[in-house]
């Protein structure tokens, strides 16, 4: 693949769309290209922009006006420039990687809010999303912070980590990539590391290999974070040896 190609890969990354030989031919890419780590963690901070934006309940007839649309729209082949028109460069696909991020999480956002309309009871739900909602809005304030800061790691099994610090908020979110699943009964639980002294930061979806978590409670002079596998419901202290230690980005 030629470092061309890879500039244009920024969008599928964020989007985790990329296979594990690209992904892992990328992040290699990303170590050397300020360029494309910048964008990355721009369209990250675009993706919690949309997040933020959609969050909202679905209509109640959208599903089968969804249903009733799809059999009428006939996909189009794709796309081949002229010979000779192929020039543009890796900025033109950094551009076009920018409208098909903003589709694809829009489209994403929407759809999985109907999925959680359709399988909750009114009541639940409309209970859920508010919390959820909540949630989105606080870690996409994060990721879109001005002075957000991210650090990226190697975890365990080919699993990466990214933690993006906010100082002006006080907060930080951790997001994790292949990560694989914990133990039957357990959960990883992630802690602030404060000089030593591991703080609760909360827990991780067992059952997600890649998340974006909201770090609970603040920075204060934190300086880094910890990942520990727990029972389920998690622990008031760490009582295993970590999995994985990464230190927040530089001020």
């Amino acid at each position: 693949m030629s470092a061309a190609d890879l500039h244009t890969m920024t969008g599928a990354y964020v989007l985790h769309a990329l296979s594990d030989e690209e992904r892992t031919e990328f992040e290699r890419h990303l170590e050397v290209c300020e360029a494309c780590g910048q964008e990355v963690r721009e369209l990250a901070a675009t993706a919690g922009r949309l997040a933020r934006a959609v969050s909202v309940a679905p209509p109640a007839d959208m599903k089968s006006d969804v249903l009733r649309r799809i059999a009428t729209v006939r996909q189009q082949p794709p796309h081949t420039p002229p010979p000779g028109k192929t020039g543009g460069g890796a900025g033109r696909g950094r551009q076009l990687s920018r409208f098909a991020l903003a589709a694809c999480l829009a489209a994403a956002a929407a759809f999985g809010g109907v999925a959680v309309w359709q399988h909750e009871r009114a009541d639940e739900a409309g209970e859920r999303a508010q919390q959820a909602q909540a949630r989105s809005e606080e870690l996409a304030k994060v990721l879109a912070a001005p002075d957000a800061k991210a650090s990226t790691g190697r975890l365990t099994d080919g699993a990466t980590g990214t933690v993006v610090v906010a100082k002006s908020l006080n907060q930080a979110a951790f997001v994790a990539a292949r990560m694989p699943g914990p133990p039957s009964g357990k959960v990883y639980q992630l802690w602030f590391n404060d000089d030593g002294t591991m703080r609760s930061a909360g827990l991780m979806d067992p059952d997600r290999s890649t998340e974006a978590v909201l770090l609970d409670g603040p920075v204060d002079q934190a300086s880094g974070i910890g990942i520990t596998v727990e029972p389920a419901g998690g622990s008031k202290e760490p009582t295993s040896d970590p999995v994985a230690l990464m230190n927040f980005p530089a001020a």
